[in-house]
């Protein structure tokens, strides 16, 4: 996969994984915010029923009261009449219809002692209807027009609604200023609201209270809060004007919780799936990367495990063609030496592919170490004499420096010999000059801590992360200027993890590296 095709397929498939989730976010506002609005009408809805309800009741218990004073009160004190007359003629039947239409307003004057509103009795009108209808007909036998009507209809009713609302527009007047406290009780307004907010499905608790403009009335619950941007509001008591000073105002201490609540499910789904999609995109990307890098690293070490082979079968091969020579063959001591250059190529072809092999076996666990009681201060010894002839011919040194008291450890011996030779040989190779290589013991707690310090070329932060990964070696381009294939370090680590210790490395560009590995003692 080239690499600009690479960078532009996660771009894209980041953009989309961003709107996916710029989508479920406004998605979930929005759902939010029609159930804030439902909310709100269905609050409202309740309110303008409860207010409703009350002036009802009100006014059903007031009026009654007012026909049984009115009836009480007996004669009325004064009569007013109201008439109208129409004529009508139809010629085709020779008839006149006269329709008359008479309207009665008695006034009572009703003692105001049971009203409570500082007045020595109250007005009350009652009105009533008498309809009357009358039929001339003026085709008589004689030709004369009769004077009685043929006809008469007379109907009688009271106007219980024209009454009603006279009666209803007097009751607001009155009651304009009465003490809203003594008009209605808090339990009462408590259960009306419970029922018609349970109604809408608002089960919540809720505080409540009654407004005379901006100021508080008796009527209210105990935990009220006055909050304009919570509260919901709607007038009560109004008057003939539809207009009101007081206010029922509710509010909801929960409503924020309530709202998350319908919508719970949804944001959890959403949030969970979401998850699951980016946890998904994060590691398919972070594969094609690894794979991308362990692509280049196989190439890496393709190219350098080549080059490792490819001297010691040209060697092998010169020495072959050497040994066939008929002037060579007679000479016991070139065939011999002959013969020893194949037999360390051939090791050392040995040697690489046993790399390889250990560090695949150290994975699978399959590679059985036995190990023994050993003192680490032996096996470094072991592991110097391995390297000393070569940092001696660069004009190097090793210096030992035991501080550590006890070294008894449980390791085995070949395996953890060709550990420290590893770290040994990689920081002759590593060096340009003369490698001067310092290595360190101490005691800490129940632990040997042995530190290798070199004078080589040193590693950037970022290849110290990744030093010990298996085929990773520092990338300066097609060639690398030490020939190796990356499995020395790796090699380290798995045999260092296998015997219950620790190993790091802390480098700087340009001035070597310290390698330090942690064993536990034994008693």
């Amino acid at each position: 996969m080239r690499k600009r095709f690479f960078v532009i397929l996660v771009i894209l498939m980041s953009l989309s994984l961003i709107g996916i989730i710029f989508v479920q976010a406004w998605f979930i506002d929005n759902s939010l915010t029609n159930e804030e609005k439902q909310f709100t009408l269905n609050v409202k809805r309740s309110l303008s029923f409860v207010s409703k309800a009350i002036e009802d009741k009100e006014f059903q218990y007031y009026s009654s009261k007012m026909m049984e004073l009115i009836k009480e009160g007996g004669v009325s004190d004064s009569v007013k009449l109201r008439e109208m007359i129409v004529r009508y003629r139809d010629e085709d039947r020779n008839e006149t219809t006269i329709y008359r239409n008479i309207i009665s307003e008695e006034s009572f004057k009703v003692p105001s002692l049971f009203f409570e509103i500082g007045l020595d009795s109250v007005n009350v009108s009652r009105l009533f209807n008498r309809r009357e209808t009358m039929v001339f007909n003026e085709n008589n036998l004689d030709g004369n027009f009769s004077v009685k009507p043929e006809e008469t209809i007379v109907e009688y009713s009271a106007l219980d609604e024209v009454a009603k609302k006279l009666f209803e527009q007097g009751y607001r007047q009155y009651y304009k200023n009465y003490p809203v406290y003594k008009r209605i009780d808090t339990e009462e307004v408590r259960q009306l609201l419970d029922d018609e907010l349970n109604s809408e499905g608002i089960n919540i608790d809720f505080e409540f209270a009654i407004y005379d403009r901006d100021l508080a009335t008796k009527v209210q619950s105990d935990n009220f809060e006055l909050n304009k941007s919570t509260n919901y509001g709607v007038p009560i008591f109004l008057d003939n004007n539809n207009q009101s000073d007081f206010n029922l105002i509710v509010n909801f201490p929960d409503r924020t919780k309530f709202l998350f609540s319908n919508l719970i499910w949804l944001i959890v789904l959403s949030i969970f799936f979401t998850t699951i999609i980016i946890v998904a995109y994060s590691n398919a990307v972070y594969q094609l990367i690894k794979q991308k890098q362990i692509s280049q690293i196989k190439t890496d070490f393709i190219n350098n495990m080549t080059h490792e082979f490819k001297t010691p079968i040209a060697t092998i091969n010169l020495a072959l063609d050497a040994i066939k020579n008929p002037k060579i063959i007679d000479d016991k001591e070139k065939v011999l030496r002959y013969i020893q250059m194949i037999k360390d190529e051939n090791k050392r072809m040995h040697a690489q592919v046993e790399n390889v092999l250990r560090i695949s076996k150290l994975e699978k666990n399959e590679l059985n170490i036995s190990k023994e009681r050993l003192k680490l201060h032996d096996i470094i010894d072991a592991a110097v004499s391995h390297v000393d002839l070569i940092v001696e011919d660069r004009q190097g040194y090793i210096k030992k420096h035991y501080s550590a008291a006890k070294s008894s450890v449980l390791a085995n011996d070949t395996y953890f010999t060709s550990v420290i030779v590893n770290i040994l040989d990689n920081a002759i190779k590593y060096t340009e000059g003369q490698p001067e290589i310092n290595i360190y013991t101490e005691n800490i707690g129940n632990n040997i801590i042995l530190k290798i310090v070199d004078n080589g070329i040193g590693m950037s932060k970022q290849v110290q992360k990744r030093v010990f990964e298996k085929f990773y070696r520092e990338h300066t381009g097609n060639v690398h200027n030490v020939k190796g294939h990356g499995l020395g370090l790796a090699y380290v680590k798995q045999i260092v993890d296998d015997h219950q210790g620790h190993v790091s490395v802390e480098s700087e560009k340009g001035k070597g590296s310290v390698f330090t590995i942690k064993l536990p003692l034994i008693s």
